[in-house]
């Protein structure tokens, strides 16, 4: 069965490389859609999508954009206007595939479309940038972003082979993609390293009552990833027993997930049971931040630094962790380990603080208004810990109406 791919590039300044992409694709049997999303020149052939309907798309016209001469401008118009008519062909079933080529104008185009569409879509970005931080682009999709080597100038040589490489990958990533059929509602929840056996046993006990359970790693990007596929509509409910993203965004730490984290099941409404899992922890490099010499610190591995939060921090983190699961549309419940929320924070452990596991405790208590709060006598990582929250989520799945939040 043949799949379509969909090109995305500036015909007037990369054009050469876009044909040559179209014909490696065309080449390998597959069909091509180019959208030409250049403003300056005309276009080096004609696209299937021309730049006038993308600049409409994105909100202006291109009349206005050359008019204007602000580069960044044209490119945010064609940023969304590439995104939206991606969007249209991918919900039409036109294309099964995307590719991009550029260097920072390309890159930031042909991501704004990536990023429109679901994860499991291939998606290949060729970029002169994909050999250092690449955050930006790749957000929380999955983009496969392949190192250009040489500035995407012509076709040599070497510009040559990394495109071929790249239009195959995404043709046969197209033509080898097949669905995963599950019927199995689907659970997402939060992990770290010194929650994993909660986690773990949690998610065996849901697996076993016929859910799927989709494991995000709390290191910021991946808190965003799960926010974002819950807004998505990918879950049922969540198990957030990892918050620890809080911490770092609180302190300042460097797996901050944003003020949006713990955010999207409340304001789906979905059912949900959120702990404090990791949230005595700050993250940091291997380098001591400059203004904390006096705190207390662990080395996790050679390159991860955890601090331990304070009282006065713990209890700041307990109001935002309150008010956020209080304002929930839907069923939500907070279960707090009294024994402590990592596997450092327990008795005889590095980070071990009843004063601040109390303080983010009481702060709970305090502010969490109708919202549930479920104290139990355990440690985050006792087996009995876990099969609580995993038994209390379905329970909320089951009979929502159950829960006063």
């Amino acid at each position: 069965m043949s799949v379509t791919i969909a090109i995305v590039g500036c015909l007037d300044t990369k054009g050469e490389e876009m044909a040559y992409l179209r014909d490696v694709i065309e080449a390998a049997g597959s069909g091509a859609w180019v959208i030409d999303t250049g403003v300056l020149g005309p276009p080096a052939f004609e696209a299937n999508t021309a730049r006038e309907a993308v600049a409409r798309a994105g909100g202006s016209s291109l009349e206005k954009l050359i008019a204007g001469n602000d580069r960044g401008q044209a490119m945010e118009v064609m940023s969304r206007g590439a995104a939206a008519l991606v969007r249209e062909l991918f919900t039409s079933s036109q294309i099964d595939g995307i590719i991009a080529a550029g260097g920072s104008a390309n890159t930031t185009i042909g991501a704004a479309a990536m990023q429109s569409l679901p994860v499991g879509f291939p998606k290949v970005l060729v970029s002169t940038l994909a050999s250092g931080d690449v955050s930006a682009w790749v957000g929380t999709r999955d983009i496969t972003m392949m190192y250009s080597v040489v500035d995407i100038a012509g076709i040599n040589r070497i510009s040559a082979a990394i495109l071929r490489n790249a239009a195959n990958a995404v043709s046969s990533m197209a033509a080898g993609k097949k669905e995963v059929e599950s019927s199995r509602p689907l659970i997402a929840a939060s992990m770290f390293g010194v929650t994993t056996p909660c986690v773990t046993e949690a998610r065996r006990i849901l697996e076993e009552a016929g859910f799927e359970v989709i494991v995000f790693h709390a290191t910021g990007t991946g808190g965003k990833t799960m926010e974002g596929l819950i807004e998505d509509g990918y879950f049922t409910a969540v198990l957030d027993l990892t918050t620890t993203e809080l911490a770092d965004e609180l302190v300042g730490g460097i797996l901050g997930a944003g003020p949006g984290r713990l955010t999207a099941a409340g304001s789906r409404g979905i059912p949900q049971v959120v702990s404090v899992g990791a949230t005595d922890m700050v993250n940091f490099s291997s380098v001591t931040p400059p203004g904390f010499e006096d705190r207390l610190f662990y080395k996790h591995n050679p390159t991860v630094t955890l601090m331990r939060t304070t009282a006065d921090e713990c209890g700041k983190l307990g109001d935002e962790i309150a008010a956020k699961v209080g304002a929930a549309k839907g069923p939500a419940a907070i279960l707090l380990p009294l024994a402590g929320v990592s596997a450092i924070d327990k008795e005889g452990e590095a980070f071990d603080d009843p004063e601040a596991r109390e303080a983010l405790f009481e702060s709970i208590r305090r502010n969490s208004g109708d919202a549930e709060i479920i104290e139990l006598p355990f440690h985050i990582n006792d087996p009995e810990f876990a099969e609580a929250a995993a038994r209390r989520l379905i329970e909320l799945i089951n009979k929502p109406g159950d829960n006063p939040a």
